[in-house]
């Protein structure tokens, strides 16, 4: 009995030693990497920078009052066109009660003035008519009796102008009516009828009663981070691509590169500028938000790789890639390389297009397996 329990446990014990070393052998056990190859091709590589922005009209007028008072009318709407001259708004003056008041007093003394020299000439016709005064001394009565009457003229209008706004006779030139300056579309008309406004003098940019554009010609403005803004110069082509406008490109060259960057969110940015060139089927609203993609190089059929398929030397940190020479026999060979848009990179010196580059960083079950 006790040598069958001791031949049982012996062959227990040899049993799971074996399996152990099987579990073992097949833990560690792994198939060969085979690492697969890419061929060099013909490529158009592009580098550039992206800016953010919109889409804004190059010149947008706001149109003003030369007058405080309330709106009375609005002639026009957002996206109506309009022509210079073309009645936009009419405002009632809200008189100054202080200035109305002085008005009313000039034309009072200019009225008692006049009363006085109409009695002085008179009295001067009667003389000279029976030869009693000098033909001077009438003149001199009959100067002072028109200006006097001029002022009392001048008085009332100034009275009116202060009351209403105008006077008879300058109905054409009262700025009582807000007529637009420039030809263009109407953007925007912040007030209605109703708001009071106030006129635009040295101490106050007054109230705006529209702003007026030329929508053909729009302009973009972004800005460009203080790492980009060295490599870009005036003149270069921008690629312009509107949120609001799917799969549509729009051509525009870089005009303006601001002296002076602005900090937003911790990072210096610099304001950029570029006219669209606009397609007369598609309508841009001004406002639209937009990204440029600034064209720094650009290098047509030439000879490229994927940037993952190259190797830096740890020493000289040249760059190198691995071809093929046989069976999974790969051989180093170093590489001049051109410009890169990030992906794709390329390739002066060192590579043919019949050439096999080994892809060195292939990733397996989970695992990166390199040379």
């Amino acid at each position: 009995m006790k040598k069958t329990i001791t031949t049982i446990v012996l062959l227990l014990v040899t049993v799971l030693f074996v399996g152990s070393l099987y579990y073992l052998y097949t833990k560690n056990k792994q198939s060969p990497v085979v690492f697969e190859t890419e061929q060099p091709g013909m490529q158009t590589i592009v580098e550039k920078t992206i800016s953010t922005g919109s889409i804004v009209p190059k010149e947008e007028v706001l149109i003003k009052p030369n007058i405080s008072g309330i709106i009375q009318e609005v002639y026009v709407v957002a996206g109506e066109l309009v022509k210079s001259g073309d009645l936009i708004a009419k405002i009632r003056v809200v008189p100054n009660v202080s200035n109305l008041n002085n008005a009313k007093a000039q034309v009072e003394s200019a009225k008692i003035d006049l009363d006085n020299q109409t009695k002085i000439f008179n009295r001067q016709k009667s003389l000279i008519d029976k030869g009693v005064i000098s033909q001077n001394d009438f003149d001199n009565a009959l100067a002072a009796y028109e200006q006097s009457k001029q002022t009392y003229e001048t008085a009332l209008e100034n009275y009116e102008i202060v009351r209403t706004g105008t006077a008879k006779g300058y109905e054409t030139a009262a700025n009582t009516m807000i007529r637009a300056t420039v030809s263009g579309m109407v953007l925007e008309v912040p007030v209605k009828v109703g708001n009071q406004v106030i006129e635009s003098n040295n101490f106050n940019e007054g109230t705006t009663i529209a702003s007026i554009a030329d929508i053909n010609k729009m302009e973009f403005v972004g800005k460009v981070d203080e790492s980009e803004v060295g490599k870009i110069k005036e003149g270069l082509p921008l690629e312009i691509t509107v949120g609001a406008i799917e799969n549509k490109k729009f051509d525009a060259i870089l005009e303006y590169i601001a002296p002076k960057g602005l900090e937003e969110n911790g990072a210096i940015q610099f304001e950029i500028k570029g006219s669209v060139k606009l397609s007369e089927d598609v309508f841009i609203r001004a406002g639209l938000s937009a990204n440029a993609s600034i064209i720094l190089n650009k290098a047509d059929s030439v000879l490229a790789v994927r940037e993952a398929v190259l190797q830096f030397d740890p020493e000289t940190n040249k760059p190198f890639v691995e071809i093929q020479t046989g069976e999974q026999q790969f051989e180093k060979r170093e590489v001049e390389l051109g410009i890169s848009d990030g992906i794709q990179v390329e390739v002066k010196k060192g590579l043919s297009k019949s050439d096999k580059i080994k892809v060195w960083n292939t990733v397996q079950m989970g695992k990166v397996f390199t040379n």
